[in-house]
């Protein structure tokens, strides 16, 4: 996979709602995982998207998630930057370029869905999420 930079939409609890408009708007190919599908103890949780990806004919991808349990949504904050791709295409570099002064929101490590995964806010107030696909 090429590396890719698109949006990464967060919302209060009405993230299908807004993919679905997406959809609507844009056409395409929407896949959803909810909390749930990975486990979540908290039963209010578990229908909230974890995450989303509306892949559409124009090729945009915009991908979004509903806040996480305990965490709240603040617009306007609520966009970040999402880059991915595979490793050997430099995104570990990347990371390591973006963490100087920078608010690691979470940690470059490997993630239970099998990427490494990490994201941080940089020098400049700008969220990232640096995603490299798992082997």
């Amino acid at each position: 996979m090429a590396s890719q930079l698109n949006p990464y939409l967060t919302f209060d609890g009405n993230a299908r709602e807004a993919l679905d408009f997406y959809k609507s708007v844009f056409g395409g190919d929407l896949a959803i995982n909810t909390y749930g599908d990975f486990g979540a103890p908290d039963p209010t949780a578990a229908g909230r998207i974890m995450h989303g990806r509306l892949d559409t004919p124009q090729g945009y991808t915009i991908m979004a998630a509903d806040a996480p349990p305990g965490s709240t949504t603040t617009f306007g904050d609520n966009v970040v930057c999402s880059l991915s791709g595979d490793a050997g295409e430099g995104l570990e570099d990347v990371w390591d370029k973006l963490s100087p002064n920078a608010e690691i929101e979470v940690p470059f490590e490997k993630q239970m869905w099998g990427d490494t995964f990490g994201q941080l806010k940089d020098r400049y107030g700008i969220h990232w999420m640096v995603n490299v696909t798992g082997q």
